[in-house]
């Protein structure tokens, strides 16, 4: 790992990020690929319709810009789920 950032902290049950902000960060240190994660600060790992919405739009700018997106990992209170293991990236 080359560098680690939070780039949006947000509600008890939502948080809004942008590509934009996930990837002026990555050009900011030249990276070829990166991996997104987040916390549920309910416990349960299960993706939801946002987590797969906030997953889908930087994998596509991704693939436009040349930087990969590797996985997208969700976190709970003792475990984790990657959305490219489960085939929802």
């Amino acid at each position: 790992m080359l560098h680690q950032e939070v780039i949006s902290i947000g509600s008890l049950s939502a948080s809004i990020v942008h590509p934009h902000e996930v990837f002026r960060v990555a050009l900011q240190h030249a990276v070829a690929s990166l991996i997104l994660a987040h916390n549920h600060p309910s416990g349960h790992v299960s993706p939801s319709k946002d987590d797969l919405e906030l997953t889908r739009r930087p994998v596509k700018a991704g693939q436009l810009m040349g930087i990969e997106v590797l996985d997208h990992l969700i976190i709970g209170a003792e475990e984790f789920v990657s959305l490219k293991e489960r085939g929802l990236m």
